[in-house]
């Protein structure tokens, strides 16, 4: 029999392909990461959700190779109508997981829209379609960039769980310390949800460190000094990553962590591999 161990939740996203080839591409690398056996797919959506067409298109198929999927929301630049509207699309699709987020806003664009937080998100999809939609939003262990500080980041955080959110997945980060503490003191506040920890996988040190700097996930200064050490010798790059990713989550399981959630970046082979090591 499989211990609870062996059978942790996981669940996997995708961004929107640009061209028909990566449209091929990733419904081939969707259907070898669907031997993981995923509990839902998610699929992100562009800067003042400049690739709707593009998520919707793809949650769509996944919702068609009989596999849940859950579309990336973001309502930067966004009004009730538009977002009321979309809702409806994503309802009669069959969708009913959502990744409520802020968004990034995209370059040159002012901060208008009828929306200035998740949170406010999280609230207008509540009134609008009731339980209709099972809520996902963004939790930063690390503390987001444009936060403040660590408390009203929390704040920020307990907002959105108050405002109807039924879980969260984190933003990556190789520092377990950084994510048990934040559950900790989620739990604190009496946040009674769900905190998935977000696993990015380590297959190239330019691009990580590109997205890392961007982020303000903190890559430590080990891990760091390692990947620099092996230039673009891209093999020892990625069995290092390897070695590193399956570690943390080797830990984040220990400690109980309610499931793994991976940045594929559409890609299959690491994610395949980290999660062949711990036997899911």
């Amino acid at each position: 029999m499989r211990s609870q161990a062996d059978t942790l939740p996981i669940s996997i996203e995708f961004f929107p392909p640009k061209t028909p080839e990566g449209v091929e591409k990733l419904r081939q690398v969707r259907q070898q990461l669907y031997t993981l056996q995923p509990e839902f797919c998610s699929v992100t959506f562009g800067a003042g959700g400049s690739t709707q067409e593009g998520t919707f298109a793809a949650v769509r198929d996944i919702l068609a190779e009989g596999v849940d999927a859950a579309s990336h929301f973001s309502c930067i630049g966004a009004t009730r109508a538009g977002v009321r509207e979309q809702l409806a699309i994503l309802g009669a699709m069959g969708v009913k997981r959502l990744v409520a987020l802020r968004g990034d806003l995209p370059s040159g664009y002012g901060t208008g829209g009828e929306f200035q937080y998740a949170s406010d998100l999280v609230a207008f999809i509540r009134q609008e379609t009731g339980d209709d939609f099972r809520i996902e939003v963004a939790a930063y262990p690390e503390v987001h960039p444009q936060a403040k500080s660590p408390a009203s980041d929390l704040q920020a955080f307990a907002a959105k769980v108050r405002a109807g959110a039924n879980s969260a997945i984190t933003q990556y980060f190789y520092n377990v310390d950084a994510y048990f503490r934040f559950v900790e003191d989620a739990d604190a506040l009496g946040l009674q949800v769900p905190v998935v920890p977000g696993i990015m996988p380590i297959t190239s040190s330019t691009q990580l460190m590109r997205f890392s700097d961007a982020c303000g996930a903190e890559i430590p200064r080990w891990i760091r000094l390692r990947l620099q050490s092996f230039g673009d010798d891209s093999a020892s790059i990625k069995a290092f990553g390897l070695d590193v990713v399956t570690a943390l989550c080797e830990q984040l399981r220990a400690g109980g962590a309610s499931g793994l959630h991976f940045y594929s970046m559409n890609q299959s082979a690491a994610t395949l591999e980290i999660c062949r090591r711990l036997g899911l």
